[in-house]
């Protein structure tokens, strides 16, 4: 795996710029990070108990990519694409039929969305959707994005390497 396919961040940008910059660069290290395996290879778990796969880590990006853009931001009535209340955690849960294109499909989907969303708005401006009963500037949403993003990447480096001993990226 290389680096080369990944937004090169500016060091001396504006505030915007930075916080898209990042968020770019890691919704591509994701994705650098399952690129190349195959669906059987995706779906490995990490170690027991833990079911954590990278299939799932898409699944699950794609859920935070909805849930705040879509949800939280814009205040859009946006169901839920693989978790339920039977089953808070079910974009882990994987079923014989799931596959990573479909997955990656949904994450690129809500990742364009989330563009679109967030474009035409300013860092201050706040959410029209609340979450616990608090609204959230679009800054603070780009900030959590890149955290989120962030420690999952942490695990995709871990699952990655356990996989074919990849590392790096």
């Amino acid at each position: 795996m290389t680096s080369s396919h990944r937004t090169q961040v500016s060091t001396v940008a504006g505030e915007r710029e930075l916080l898209e910059g990042w968020l770019d660069f890691h919704r591509e290290t994701l994705a650098l990070k399952c690129a190349g395996l195959g669906d059987a290879q995706l779906r490995q778990a990490s170690v027991p108990p833990s079911g954590l796969s990278l299939l799932g880590l898409v699944r699950h990006m794609a859920e935070v990519e909805r849930i705040w853009f879509r949800r939280i931001l814009d205040g859009e009535d946006a169901p839920p694409l693989y978790f339920s209340e039977e089953d808070p955690d079910g974009e882990f849960h994987l079923a014989a039929d799931d596959t990573f294109e479909a997955a990656a499909g949904a994450w690129r989907a809500e990742i364009a969305r989330a563009r679109e969303l967030a474009a035409p708005r300013s860092p201050d401006d706040l959410s029209k959707g609340e979450r616990h009963g608090k609204r959230f500037s679009l800054r603070w949403i780009y900030v959590h994005m890149i955290e989120e993003y962030a420690r999952h990447n942490g695990h995709a480096d871990l699952l990655r390497e356990r996989i074919d001993g990849a590392t790096g990226a």
